[in-house]
């Protein structure tokens, strides 16, 4: 097994745990040294912040391990691709590399939507590496939105309605 499955694996745990408390399930570990020192994974509706991506919560975890907001030499792994603001957020924190499973043809903007990180204006280049175990954090995706759309709940709404176990 391949350090990038090895924690890759780590990150689709932390996605799982977002599922089981009714968030989107992703889910993201950063690496420093070969140790995991930042775990996050979805908590945008449980915590009430529109910023907790699971990129975002694994980024300020590791920076107050490391004391440091800049994490020069990390690895963001993350089970689906990171939207605008989560692309951003590995720039301003200089990433090293992202580590990403399933592409999002929806929101991804490192290589589906738009990509981010290659601006050539940006201070900071990212190196990125995508694929990595993405059946898994599909069937991760693909499951949790079906059991969703079975309760009820309707692409586009706002919140989570009556009819909905999740809220």
């Amino acid at each position: 097994m391949s350090s990038h499955d090895l924690f890759m694996h780590e990150a689709l745990s932390l996605a799982k745990r977002a599922a089981a408390s009714g968030e989107v399930p992703v889910g993201a570990v950063v690496v420093l040294n070969g140790e995991i020192v930042g775990r996050g994974h979805n908590q945008p509706i449980s915590s009430v912040d529109p910023t907790a991506h699971a990129e975002i919560v694994a980024l300020r975890d590791a920076a107050q391990r490391v004391g440091n907001y800049r994490l020069t030499g990390a690895t963001l792994y993350v089970t689906v691709e990171p939207c605008v603001m989560c692309a951003g957020a590995c720039v301003h924190a200089r990433i090293e590399e992202l580590v990403f499973g399933a592409a999002d043809d929806k929101a991804g903007a490192v290589v589906s939507r738009a990509q981010i990180l290659d601006v050539p204006a940006w201070n900071h280049r990212v190196r990125v590496t995508g694929g990595v175990l993405a059946a898994e954090a599909r069937e991760l995706m693909q499951a949790f939105f079906q059991t969703r759309r079975g309760e009820g709940y309707r692409s586009g709404r706002t919140g989570l309605d009556s009819k909905s176990s999740w809220g």
